[in-house]
């Protein structure tokens, strides 16, 4: 898995009952329903871009491809943005996702 934000995980160790909670709800969210894994993390990718928050976008870009998801599947999905949010909204996501597709 890949590391958190400092600010993310420290906001889970000032509040471990909120994380708990959030941790199983998460859990039962990801485990309910028929989707493969690859599927679940490509949909989250577009939940990411749709909501243009970009660390979401990095961290699902980089679990996408941990769970053997293809750069041209990933590439897919911010295609699909297009006429879903936009093409300035899918360009930014093109970006983020290149961050991490183009990092060395």
């Amino acid at each position: 898995m890949t590391e958190k934000p400092k600010a993310h995980l420290r906001f889970l160790d000032e509040y471990p009952d909120i994380a708990d909670a959030y941790h199983q709800l998460a859990a039962a969210a990801h485990d309910n329903g028929p989707l493969d894994e690859k599927t679940r993390l490509l949909v989250k990718l577009g939940l990411a871009i749709g909501d243009r928050h970009e660390g979401a976008v990095h961290a699902h870009t980089r679990r996408a491809l941990a769970a053997g998801c293809t750069p041209e599947e990933i590439k897919q999905v911010v295609t699909l943005a297009v006429t879903s949010v936009g093409m300035p909204n899918a360009v930014a996501a093109y970006t983020w996702v290149n961050d991490i597709l183009l990092a060395d």
